[in-house]
Order: structure tokens, then sequence, then C-alpha cells
């Protein structure tokens, strides 16, 4: 694993303004893995009993095959946050839309460590920049079609970039990184603002000829190729685009098309696309003939389809409920099946800093102190399903520090006598009520939720389960401030993987005062504080890692005296892989299976 470095051009300011499992990786480029006894295409082997192991998905690929055919069926309990490349933020989005989304840089195709490279996609090669890492230029391959034929080219990724990030009808869901990094952009309205050019105005990226784009930031930034991984980067036609109605049937620029319309809630099939080139192409085999995805699928019933073969893939990630879960890891015969990997994902609560009274940090703390983490353990499964967490950023990434422990309790049950002081300080001695926000169809949300509802009623803090659809939690409910203001929202279950594996690509987006959005808004607490703010403007023109992890550990440890996030677990999940599916391995980049080199050996 290379380290990326930053070089000095000072301080990176972005404009503070109001409105994310994601995932670690390392800069370089990676051959791709070449699947191991293999047979000749269109055979191979997979499929009946599997002499595979417990966990070994973890660091290796479980029954290898280049066979092609079939329908590779997935199922999720809720709905895509968007199929839209440039409107969405959940893990397995971003993981599945490469099926018909090709980006400028992607993961390379890897259990383990390899997979936390990253090598070129729809780029020619990796990306080159100037001596102060201001200036990046990318070349990408000729030839290159959509699904109709015709030709993907520089100006089509840079308007796919400008729809998603700027103006005030940019798309709502995801990162907004483009529009913090790049320079000469601040007064540019987005492509929808009027009927002229929909890119006049926009020089923050420059397109010289069809197949180049030089992108031009406002401080140097040498970690800026993590963020050219991302599906913003996948091309969007101008003529196609439809706001965010384009996800109905968004344009493939990859092995799959849609076939027929996405049906919101409901479903999402692909097939193949004859106009992807397979040579352009090294880290997508495309094995199935088609790829089928049922919506608004009970938690349970997704779990005991996979265990009898009747489903291949929980398009979640998430792992299993808490039934199934309990039954499969016990059975021997089941135990084979499933992988136990530990993620980057830290699943934890997040305490509003601007609704009263969790506004005064003294009633912040009381939350901190009498939490349950035994119990919040226990919520996830105990520990097959995640680590106590004390800290915000997982020990995997350079200046995580497992010391870090502002709230201490002998048992981990708490220390309610402390968090009664602390309700004697901000002035709520008989407590005070509020409520917490959980995902309906996530069950060890849900439970996360209950266990610190009991926990909190110990010192008379009085709460409310309120439950929400995954599809809309992020930007509807938990991601929109006036949402949690007018639904008292004090408290909201939630999960975070990094975007790239450094404190800023994991913290950020949930910390950083910038980040704070109308919709979408991934900084569910609003913590809005001078000095860590001041902080991640700092680290990214430092050059030192040690000195910029150090940093990082500055951020964690303040944040968590400023109570904004309460720790529940560092996640494991149990992850089952039915018989007839291939190729199948945990990659790091997406804190779940890597869908791409999936098949299947059922006719």
């Amino acid at each position: 694993m290379t380290h990326p470095h930053f070089t000095h051009a000072g301080p990176f300011r972005r404009p503070r303004r109001r409105g994310r499992a994601v995932a670690c990786l390392a800069l370089g480029t990676a051959a791709t893995v070449l699947l191991a006894a293999c047979g000749g295409a269109g055979g191979g082997g997979g499929g009946g009993e599997s002499d595979a192991e417990f966990n070994e998905g973890e660091n290796a690929i479980v029954n290898p095959s280049d066979r092609t055919g079939g329908t590779l069926r997935y199922a999720l309990s809720s709905d895509f946050d968007s199929p839209d490349p440039g409107n969405t933020y959940y893990a397995f989005s971003w993981n599945f839309s490469r099926y018909y989304a090709r980006t400028l840089l992607t993961y390379a195709g890897a259990p383990g460590e390899a997979g936390t490279e990253i090598q070129p996609d729809l780029a020619e090669g990796m990306p080159e920049s100037n001596e102060d890492s201001t200036e990046w230029t990318v070349r990408i391959k000729q030839g290159l079609k959509y699904e109709d034929g015709s030709e993907i080219t520089a100006q089509d990724i840079k308007y796919a970039i400008a729809r998603s990030n700027f103006g005030d009808q940019a798309l709502p869901n995801g990162p907004k990184y483009f529009r913090e990094l790049l320079a000469d952009s601040d007064d540019y309205e987005g492509p929808y603002a009027d009927e002229g050019d929909p890119l006049a105005g926009f020089d923050g990226i420059e397109t010289p000829d069809d197949h180049t784009l030089v992108f031009h930031l406002n401080s140097s930034f040498a970690e800026f190729p993590y963020v050219l991984i991302q599906p913003q980067t996948a091309p969007v036609p101008p003529d196609a685009d439809r706001g965010e109605q384009y996800q109905s049937r968004v344009v493939s620029s990859g092995p799959y098309k849609f076939d027929g319309d996405y049906r919101p809630g409901v479903s999402l099939n692909l097939v193949r696309n004859d106009q992807w080139d397979a040579s352009t192409d090294p880290t997508r085999p495309a094995l199935p003939d088609r790829i089928e995805v049922q919506m608004g699928v009970d938690q349970n019933e997704i779990d005991q389809r996979l265990v009898n073969d009747e489903l291949d893939v929980d398009l979640a990630g998430a792992g299993m409920g808490p039934a199934m879960r309990g039954t499969v890891v016990t059975d021997d015969n089941e135990r084979a099946n499933i992988d136990n990997p530990q993620s980057n994902t830290l699943r934890y609560v997040n305490i509003n800093t601007v609704l009263e009274p969790l506004d005064d940090l003294a009633c912040r703390e009381a939350i901190m102190y009498a939490a349950d983490h035994d119990a919040l353990q226990r919520a996830w499964g105990g520990d097959i399903g995640g680590d106590v967490a004390t800290q915000i950023m997982p020990a995997g990434l350079p200046g995580a520090d497992p010391s870090i422990d502002p709230y201490p309790s002998q048992d981990g049950k708490g220390d309610l006598d402390m968090a009664r002081q602390k309700l004697e300080e901000c002035g709520e001695p008989d407590g005070f009520s509020t409520s917490i926000g959980a995902r309906s169809d996530r069950p060890a949300d849900v439970s996360t939720a209950e266990a610190l509802q009991q926990a909190l009623a110990r010192v008379d803090i009085e709460t409310q389960i309120k439950q929400y659809p995954s599809d809309t939690y992020t930007n509807t409910q938990a991601g929109s401030p006036s949402f949690v203001q007018d639904n008292d929202l004090g408290l909201t279950v939630y999960g975070w993987a990094p975007d790239w594996a450094s404190g800023y690509g994991f913290m950020s987006k949930i910390l950083d005062g910038d980040a704070i959005q109308d919709a979408g808004n991934a900084n569910v607490s609003e913590l809005d504080d001078a000095q860590i703010n001041e902080w991640f403007d700092e680290v990214v023109t430092v050059e030192d890692p040690d000195e910029r992890a150090s940093i990082y550990t500055q951020i964690d440890q303040r944040a968590m005296e400023q109570a904004a996030i309460l720790p529940a677990v560092f996640e494991r999940t149990v992850l089952y892989r039915p018989a007839d599916l291939t190729n199948v391995y945990y990659h790091v980049g997406y804190s779940m299976y890597d869908y791409m080199p999936l098949g299947t050996t059922r006719e």
C-alpha cells in the first residue's frame, strides 16, 4: 500500500454554508486479480455443495468460476436512495451502479488489501498532477460508447459532475467534493439554471478535446484521485438528462443496461449492453445474462430466501438480520456459508447540537454517560455483530486512537451518577424528552434505538422512537435539518464508512461544519465547531502523513468531547453466500461483497 502526501499551497478554505459505506483505499495501480481454478468460458467450477470455510470470503475468492449466463437475483428491504449514479451516497448503490455506470477510476477487483488500490476505468491511465497538486489531468479511453452506440466524451463527464454538485437544483444525494475542491466555480449556477449552454461559466474543469479533462483545484489536494472513483464521474449525455427523473432509465456506459424503467420500491432489472467493449474494461467480467433486483422485501424474508437458495445476494450488504444471524452462526452446516468480516463502518447515534435542550453540551454529555454500551453491542448481535466503540475513527485509519474514551464506566453499562450530574448542569435535573430516529427496515437500527431508549430512561430522559424507510432516511428525514427540527429528532441512529482511508475521508462529511446542507445532510448532529472546522481546513495543506494523523486524532477527541456522536460499534457483518453464487469475496472498498465478479451456476 502506498501513501499519498499533501504539499503546501496555502490554506484550503471552503465557503461556510448550510444547505455521505464508502470506503477505505490506497492510491496506486493494481492489476486485475485473475480467478483461480477456473474452467473455460461458459464452464468452470462452482455450484452444488461448497467446501468453503467460515469467513473465507474476507480474504479469498470463494467458489471461483468464469461460467457465464443465468440470472443473478438481488433483493433489498427498502429501495435505492437513487439508482442515478450522480444522486446516491449509499455504499451498495455505489457498488451496484457499476453494472451500468463506469467511472474515471475504480477499485481493483480483489479481496483483502489488494482491493484498497484504485485503477483506471474510463480513464486511460492514472491522473497526472502538476507540482503542487492543484491541477490534475485525466485522459479517457477512445472508442467508449453508450448503450445507443454514441460516443462517450470528456464533456459528458464534466456535465455529470456539474449536475450532481453545482447550483440550487443540484442533485441532493451524495457528497459535494467537487463543489468544494474545484476552482473558478463559485458563481456557476449549474446546468439547470437557464436554457443556454449548461456548462457556461463552469471553469473548474477544462475539456481541451473530447478525451481530456483538466481539473483545476482551489488549493493543493494530493488525495484528489480518490474523488475520481465516485459514481458522480459516470458520464451522462446532456440530451438524456431529466434531473432527478433521470433515475428512471439511466443511459448505460457499462456492461448492463436497464430492462424497462426502474420502478421505485418495486424492481430494477438489467440486461446485457451490446455496446460495451470488454477489452476496455478489466474490472467487470459481466458473467450473468440478466440481473434482477426486487425491492421492499422484509429482511427476514430476504435472509430465509438466501438460505433456501431462492436468492443470490442481499443488495444492502449490511448483513443478515438478528433472527437468521443467530441461526446460521450456530448451525455447523450453515456456518461455512457465511462471512463475518470486520468493516471500517461505525454504527452510532447522532446527538443533535442545535435542538433544545441538546444545544447545551452538558445535556449531550448526560446522554453519553447514560448510554449502555453493552446493550448497544448486543443490539448489533454481540461480538459477531461488532466491537464496542468509544471513539469515532475505525482502528484501521491513520490517527485512530482506541484509548479515546471521555465517558467511561466500569462495566460498560453507563455512569448514571455522572449523567444525573450533567443534567443538573444543563438545567434539566428531572430529565427531558426527545425523539430517536431509526430506519424501520433495518432491525439492528431499531434495536439500537430501543437499547438507547431503555438506558436513557434510567435517568429520566424520555424518548420516542420514530421509524423511517432507508431510501428516504438520509435525504428527507435524518438528512434534512428542517425535518429534524420539526420532528424533534434529537437522536438519530446512523452508520458511516470512509469515502477513503484517511481521517478526512471518514470524518469530514459527518463532523465539518462546511458539510451541513439542507438535504442529504450527513453531518446530522449539525456540529459546527470552530476548532474542528479549522483543523479540517488545515490538515489538507499538511505534507507529513504523521502530522496529518495527529490532527485527525485531535478532531476525533474534540468531537467526542463535544458529545456530537455516540459510538456504538465498529461493525462486523454476517454475509451469506449461497452455494450457486460464484466469485464471492468481501471488498473493503464497499464494506460488502464485490458485486462485479459475481456469477451463478444455475441454468
